[in-house]
C-alpha cells in the first residue's frame, strides 16, 4: 500500500507541480505525519523531492525530473502496457508506437490480451478511422465541424457544432457537442453524421464538468416496457438486454426494461414478427398495430 502511495505522490507532483502536506494527506487519506515519512522515503530512494517553507512553499520535485522505470513494480508496468493495449484495441492511432517504446523501457514482454473492431459490418474500417481522426482533431484543437445530420425522422440537415467529447453507449458512438444551429448541447449519433468537415473556426467552450450527464436529446422519452418471447428468441434478447432485465418463464422469457421511446424500439419489436408479445404499455402495442397496418396497406398497393 505504501509503495503504491509513493508512486501516486510522485505522479501527483509531476502533474500539479507543487502541493502542501495537508493537501497530500487529504488526497491520499493519511495523516500529515505519514506524508512527511513518505517524503523521507522518496528522498532516501534518490527521488529529487524537497520541501520549501513560506506562503508559496510546499512539496515539489526538481525541475526536469522524469519518472524512472525503477520506481514501478513489475505489476504496475504490466498494468500500464495492458491499459495502452486497450487503447490500441479501439484504434487509438499512437498506441502501438507508445507500447513499443514503453515495452523496451520496462524490458517487459507484451501480452496481447485484447482486440476489438468497433467498425460496423459492411462499412470500411479505414473510412471510420478517418471520421474518428477528424472528430478527435476537432476536440483536441477546439475547431468547429460542419456536417449533414440525419435525424430519426429521416431528414438531413446541415449543422455546425463545437465538439466536446466522444461517447460510446448502447453499441453506438455519439458526439457530445454544442450545436450552433440549435443553440444548445446535443448528442449526435456518429453513424448519422455525413460529409463531416473540419473548419478553421476555433471555439473556447469547455465541458461543464468531468461528470456531465449526457442529455439523450435524440433518444426520446424513457418508456417502461414489458415483453414476452418464446425460448428460441433467447439469443436475440440476450444481445440487447441486461441479464437483470430478463426473467426465465416455464415457456419463454419475459423482459422488463426502461428504454427510449424512439424509432429504434419500434423497429426492434417489429423485427420479431409474431415472436414477441407486448404486455405493456398499451400505447406501445397500439402504435405497433398501426405501423403494421400502414405497412400492410403500403405493400398491397397495386
Amino acid at each position: 500500500m505504501s509503495e503504491g502511495r509513493l508512486f501516486k505522490i510522485i505522479y501527483y507532483l509531476l502533474e500539479k507541480g507543487r502541493a502542501t502536506a495537508p493537501e497530500l494527506a487529504e488526497k491520499f487519506e493519511v495523516s500529515i505525519r505519514t506524508i512527511y515519512r513518505d517524503i523521507d522515503s522518496l528522498s532516501s530512494a534518490g527521488i529529487p523531492i524537497y520541501v520549501t517553507a513560506g506562503r508559496k512553499g510546499g512539496i515539489q520535485l526538481l525541475d526536469h525530473f522524469v519518472l524512472h522505470k525503477s520506481i514501478l513494480s513489475d505489476k504496475e508496468k504490466q498494468e500500464i502496457l495492458m491499459g495502452l493495449q486497450s487503447l490500441g484495441a479501439i484504434q487509438y492511432q499512437d498506441a502501438e508506437d507508445i507500447l513499443t517504446k514503453l515495452g523496451a523501457v520496462f524490458q517487459t514482454a507484451q501480452t496481447k490480451w485484447i482486440e476489438a473492431d468497433l467498425s460496423r459490418w459492411g462499412i470500411s474500417r479505414e473510412n471510420e478511422q478517418k471520421i474518428f481522426q477528424t472528430l478527435k482533431q476537432s476536440i483536441l484543437e477546439s475547431r468547429v465541424i460542419s456536417f449533414t445530420y440525419y435525424s430519426s425522422s429521416g431528414t438531413g440537415m446541415k449543422r455546425e457544432a463545437e465538439p466536446l467529447k466522444l461517447f460510446y453507449k448502447e453499441r453506438a458512438w455519439y458526439l457530445y457537442a454544442y450545436c450552433r444551429c440549435r443553440s444548445g448541447n446535443r448528442l449526435f449519433r456518429i453513424s448519422r453524421m455525413k460529409e463531416i468537415t473540419l473548419t478553421n473556426q476555433v471555439f473556447s467552450r469547455q465541458m461543464e464538468t468531468a461528470d456531465t450527464v449526457f442529455p439523450m436529446t435524440d433518444m426520446g422519452a424513457i418508456m417502461n416496457i414489458e415483453l414476452q418471447f418464446p425460448e428460441e428468441m433467447a439469443y436475440r434478447i440476450y444481445d440487447i438486454f441486461d441479464d437483470q432485465d430478463i426473467a426465465k418463464l416455464d415457456k419463454g422469457y419475459r423482459v422488463t426494461a426502461s428504454v427510449p421511446e424512439n424509432q429504434w424500439i419500434y423497429e426492434f419489436i417489429m423485427s420479431f414478427g409474431d415472436q414477441v408479445e407486448i404486455i405493456s404499455p398499451k400505447r406501445l402495442r397500439e402504435n405497433i398495430i398501426e405501423r403494421c397496418r400502414r405497412a400492410l396497406q403500403h405493400h398491397r398497393k397495386e
